[in-house]
């Protein structure tokens, strides 16, 4: 098969790194690829937003099909320009992304699917915002209506964070209670109503350690989480994710691609925060190091609406993912910094360095965003794996980079 895939992060290096083992792999294109993707795949010179570029290429070059990475294509309506040009497509439709690109439109299908979710209201006057942040009290959790890359949520401990969030994030906005637990992602293969595990990560939102300071696109996942094994995944699917799928398809706006509930394991039961229609990230770089099926035919199959046969098979192993930033992240990332080492982390047993925010000038690999590198490893307990991830971070050569030291504790 001859395969687009688009994108350009630490998710799109650890797709290319999955789809490129596949036997069924004739050729595979990466839109628009990092320095990291180009030993293992041709790179285009096509913006992942650029939807029309994307197709046309797809038609000259007799693609089989398109993956799409990031979520903006796909509310750009990737999908359905591929629908129209007769190019299989293993993602969600602009309609069916709407998960993605509303909350609100995610939180009205969870009530009509009565899919247990925080109380929410939706504002797009900002004095009643305000007013209702006032009346309700903290903490509280304040969202943007729309795509903002993993930054548009601030969980609120004060009235006056709250506050704060409203006037920053503008309008419109969905402002929702504060659940309390743990937070896990929750990843599946979707299409139509069938809905196929693809297994669970932790993600790591904050930027500094303990928790603490801004939240992120995600500093680094642990996978499989600890306390959500398979059977409380499979339970999370049935609430959560396929009553989603059958709602949707009751609406006419089927959803396939590969869904990410982000769920509060709360005293109640798992509760669902938000859908994101594609794999995370860092999670997918940490969830893919444990794949041992063949992900291609099964993209294949979300593609084409047919899952009967896709089984996701993956190690008992746990895998970590620890992402370098650049310093100033996620303000202003220091860009231009060398970086130097990468293969000599790549060297540690199980270590895998992914490619996210660089450039290549020359010879010299360079940071060139703000999440800059993923560092990875897979191991047979989470100790283990931790050890290595760290190992590897510290031997990558770069002055601006920084990071969590408390991944996966």
């Amino acid at each position: 098969m001859r395969v687009l895939l688009v994108g350009s992060g630490g998710r799109e290096h650890a797709l290319a790194a999955s789809l490129a083992k596949s036997p069924q792999l004739s050729k595979l294109y990466v839109a628009p690829g990092n320095p990291g993707i180009e030993n293992i795949a041709t790179l285009v010179p096509l913006q992942a937003d650029d939807v029309q570029g994307l197709v046309s290429f797809a038609s000259e070059n007799h693609i089989d099909l398109i993956v799409p990475g990031p979520e903006a294509p796909l509310v750009a309506g990737l999908a359905d320009a591929c629908i129209a040009h007769g190019i299989p497509c293993a993602g969600p439709t602009k309609a069916a992304a709407l998960l993605e690109g509303s909350k609100a439109f995610t939180k009205e299908v969870a009530d009509a699917a009565k899919i247990p979710t925080a109380r929410w209201e939706r504002f797009e006057d900002e004095d009643a915002a305000l007013e209702f942040v006032r009346r309700r009290g903290a903490p509280i959790v304040v969202k943007a209506d729309g795509l903002a890359a993993g930054k548009g949520v601030v969980v609120a401990q004060s009235v006056e964070e709250a506050e704060t969030a409203i006037r920053h994030l503008g309008m419109p906005l969905v402002i929702e209670e504060c659940l309390v637990g743990e937070e896990v992602s929750l990843f599946a293969f979707c299409s139509d109503e069938k809905a196929v595990l693809i297994g669970a990560a932790r993600d790591h939102k904050r930027l500094s350690d303990g928790d603490k300071g801004p939240n992120t696109g995600g500093m680094g996942a642990i996978s499989p989480p600890p306390n959500f094994d398979k059977t409380a995944q499979e339970k999370a699917l049935d609430l959560t994710v396929r009553p989603m799928l059958a709602e949707m398809a009751r609406r006419g706006t089927p959803f396939r691609g590969v869904i990410f509930a982000g769920l509060m394991l709360t005293e109640e039961g798992p509760k669902l925060i938000e859908y994101n229609v594609r794999f995370g990230d860092p999670e997918a770089q940490a969830l893919l190091l444990r794949l041992k099926s063949d992900l291609l035919p099964i993209l294949a199959g979300v593609a084409e609406g047919n899952l009967d046969n896709a089984h996701a098979e993956f190690s008992d192993d746990v895998a970590i993912s620890l992402v370098l930033a650049a310093k100033g992240y996620p303000d202003e990332p220091r860009k231009g910094g060398i970086i130097r080492d990468i293969e000599k982390a790549e060297a540690l047993p199980n270590v895998h360095v992914f490619h996210a925010g660089t450039k290549k000038v020359n010879n010299d690999i360079l940071a060139n965003g703000g999440r800059v590198l993923t560092v990875c490893a897979i191991a047979p307990n989470l100790h283990e794996a931790r050890n290595l991830a760290y190992q590897g971070a510290e031997i990558i050569e770069w002055d601006d980079k920084i990071f969590r030291s408390d991944i996966g504790l």
